[in-house]
């Protein structure tokens, strides 16, 4: 059957509970099946990065995180071998030609949204869900890439028609704050997944 699903991506270093309220919240303002985490074996925009956790360690995290939920939580990427993530929808896309299929990002992407690989054929592949996040507003607003995608912004009352719409579109969503980052998780507890890691290994012992 159909499904309409949302589409988070991002390295989940570790996953917490800002990625469950959003991705839950954006469900139902969206009137969404699903969300699926897409775990990225590398952030481009992150490559280099000492303190990234093995990939093994933050998809056990985003499981653990997810669970008892309509949240689904994919390596497509690694499996794919996509890297960018214009080229990861448009696989999703020709796998599950019958879902609709609609980004859903932070608002403290934006500010770089313009270095993601031919983000302008993303936008007219599948249409974005921008998340408000704490503090990023100004941000966003002074992006370079929203001049360009201010003429295809829809109002936040249509929120459940987004299937009826072409892409480009994009949407602001304006949903409860959390402050929760996993950047001051990691400064709070930088071997973080080292508990997962020992679970994963018992459960290849097993």
């Amino acid at each position: 059957m159909p499904r309409l699903i949302g589409l988070l991506g991002g390295s989940f270093n570790p996953a917490h509970r800002a990625h469950r309220a959003v991705s839950l919240a954006a469900m139902d303002a969206l009137g969404l099946d699903e969300v699926w985490w897409l775990v990225s074996p590398g952030n481009p925009l992150k490559a280099g990065a000492k303190d990234m956790a093995p990939f093994e360690a933050r998809v056990a995290s985003a499981r653990a995180m997810a669970r008892r939920s309509r949240i689904k939580v994919s390596d497509f990427e690694a499996k794919n071998g996509t890297r960018y993530t214009v080229d990861t929808v448009a696989r999703l896309i020709r796998r599950w030609p019958r879902h609709r299929f609609i980004w859903l990002m932070g608002e403290d992407s934006v500010a770089e949204f313009h270095q993601w690989r031919r983000w302008r054929d993303l936008v007219r592949m599948v249409p974005i869900a921008v998340i408000s996040r704490p503090g990023y507003d100004d941000d966003a607003r002074a992006a370079r890439a929203t001049g360009w995608l201010r003429r295809f912004v829809r109002p936040a009352s249509q929120a459940r028609h987004w299937t009826e719409w072409s892409a480009p579109a994009i949407i602001f969503l304006r949903l409860p704050p959390d402050p929760t980052s996993a950047t001051r998780l990691r400064a709070i507890n930088p071997h973080w997944h080292r508990r997962f890691a020992s679970k994963l290994s018992r459960a290849v012992q097993q």
